[in-house]
């Protein structure tokens, strides 16, 4: 059977370049380029869901970024959506986003960014030797498998300076099998909690309630975070 073509990224429209190059300028007085994102999406919901949309907006704005490219595996294509492969399968598709968004912008800080299922691939990709990327960003990494075990082999393999972002409540990555991880990862590292968010980053309302924030308040105090070790690990670029 004939493999899926790999998603193409959509041709920077006028109204885009322009923004392209407000972003630009914005950051040359610093001396360096603004990172250009590639967004990977979750195991259930392609790049078009309300949370990924949401999330490419904050991510756009709070890494001043020149672009934050959000991308469909194959499986999620067509009407009838299909399971999803393993994590592996989807290294070679994942890698050719990444290669024509590095080729649309040369010399600019290269940053992967996943929910879920797209966090683990885009470690599994930047662990190998295909293409150099400055940082990844792990928005609720699945650090447990379906059968319970921790499945941390390809952070360990990691040499790229990664942030975690998780909820203290995801039951997908108990925290302290995460930091117990992070302590024998070679990369540079670090973890940012949203106290009471689930896989998703949810919080529930009573909690809400108890710290003065408000859901999007909470998350882009995350976003901050991220912005920062971003900045910190292309500093050089």
């Amino acid at each position: 059977m004939a493999s899926s073509s790999p998603p193409r990224l959509p041709h920077p429209s006028k109204r885009r370049k322009k923004k392209q190059d407000e972003v630009d300028e914005t950051v040359r007085s610093s001396g360096k380029k603004a990172p250009v994102v590639v967004f990977a999406h979750g195991a259930g919901a392609p790049s078009s869901s309300e949370w990924m949309v949401r999330w490419k907006e904050m991510l756009q704005k709070g890494l001043h970024a020149a672009e934050v490219i959000a991308f469909d595996y194959p499986y999620m294509s067509g009407e009838r959506r299909k399971a999803p492969p393993k994590a592996e399968k989807l290294v070679e598709c994942h890698l050719s986003v990444i290669k024509a968004a590095a080729a649309r912008y040369p010399g600019h800080p290269l940053v992967l960014a996943g929910k879920s299922m797209g966090s683990r691939v885009s470690c599994m990709v930047a662990s190998g030797e295909d293409i150099h990327v400055d940082a990844i960003i792990c928005l609720g990494y699945p650090l447990k498998g379906s059968n319970g075990a921790t499945r941390e082999e390809t952070l360990l393999q990691l040499t790229v300076p990664t942030i975690f972002v998780q909820g203290s409540k995801d039951v997908l990555c108990p925290l302290d099998k995460l930091e117990a991880t992070l302590k024998k990862m070679k990369a540079v590292n670090e973890l940012y909690v949203i106290e009471y968010g689930d896989h998703s980053f949810k919080i529930g309302k009573k909690h809400l309630q108890a710290s003065g924030l408000s859901q999007t308040e909470a998350e882009e105090k995350a976003v901050a975070a991220v912005a920062d070790f971003v900045s910190r690990s292309t500093q050089e670029k």
